[in-house]
């Protein structure tokens, strides 16, 4: 809400639509300041989206928000028919990502968004890692000439990267450099990465560290860069290892630079009801994880 407010009088053209939980996603804040730009659909997902594609079409800039397992799964049709068939500008913003909706259960958390949001032709996918990336993710998103999905967390995380160059569509952060092991991340797990390739670093082990915020386009030069001097390459991301970051990179790299290969995520299953960090580690994101895979993957 905060980011939309701040970005509101660069571009007046942007309108922003929310399905009846402004109060989760915090857009309320820019239905308060500018009331003539909000509109709550109410619960019918479906129907906003539509909405959305008929206002980029008269040459507003429409920013989408609801809880991205609803943005995911009930707006197929309609993002793909009219938003990304067309390649409108409109920008998806999906809170709640992966499982920070952590005591609504399974049902609201989002574990297999980036994998079909992905897959849409035209659609860019963005994934910030921290607050201060989502401002920079939403005015990339506001530029860009087609569909953009924005994927965020719930919970306050760190903030990792205050004072950097900003997020760009289609690059990735190097926020280490190494020779042993490379490591692609994206998302809240970025914190986690930076604290394993310390704790590698004492066994050590020397990891160059890939902040992916861009899953959709990949920046394939800077990770076939890095997986050509590592030879191993492990992913790590808050959702499930099917159709995410994992595939995406293997994607690359077995077309440009095939090596070895594990993933860090949730495996094949649903999760529960229960704390967010806690829920994380029981479902195989950690600190801890990222270590142990990463020692393993070095053995083989």
């Amino acid at each position: 809400g905060e980011s939309l407010v701040n970005l509101a009088d660069r571009y007046q053209d942007m309108v922003v639509l929310d399905a009846d939980v402004s109060n989760s996603t915090r857009t309320i804040e820019f239905a308060t300041v500018y009331p003539g730009r909000f509109f709550n659909v109410g619960v019918a997902e479906a129907n906003m989206m539509d909405i959305a594609g008929g206002m980029a079409t008269c040459g507003l800039k429409p920013v989408v928000s609801s809880f991205s397992v609803f943005l995911s799964l009930k707006c197929t049709d309609q993002l793909r028919n009219v938003v990304c068939y067309n390649n409108l500008p409109v920008v998806i913003v999906g809170g709640c990502g992966g499982l920070s909706d952590s005591f609504d259960g399974a049902s609201h958390q989002s574990v297999i968004d980036l994998a079909i949001l992905r897959a849409l032709p035209n659609m860019t996918v963005l994934v910030p890692s921290d607050v201060v990336e989502v401002p920079q993710a939403l005015e990339q998103g506001l530029c860009n000439d087609g569909p953009t999905f924005i994927r965020l967390c719930r919970n306050p995380t760190p903030v990792l990267f205050d004072g950097q160059p900003p997020l760009r569509i289609g690059k990735m952060r190097k926020v280490n450099d190494g020779s042993d092991i490379t490591i692609a991340v994206c998302g809240v797990p970025v914190f986690m990465a930076i604290e394993a390739v310390d704790e590698l670093s004492k066994k050590g082990v020397s990891a160059d560290l890939l902040v992916v915020s861009t899953l959709k386009p990949m920046d394939i030069e800077t990770l076939t860069a890095s997986a050509s001097k590592t030879r191993r390459v492990l992913t790590v991301e808050e959702h499930s290892t099917i159709g995410g970051l994992g595939s995406a990179v293997a994607e690359v790299l077995a077309k440009h630079c095939p090596v070895k290969m594990d993933f860090v995520g949730i495996e094949d299953r649903f999760a529960e009801s229960g704390p967010y960090m806690g829920l994380m580690a029981k479902y195989g994101i950690s600190v801890e994880a990222i270590v142990r895979k990463s020692l393993s993957l070095l053995n083989q």
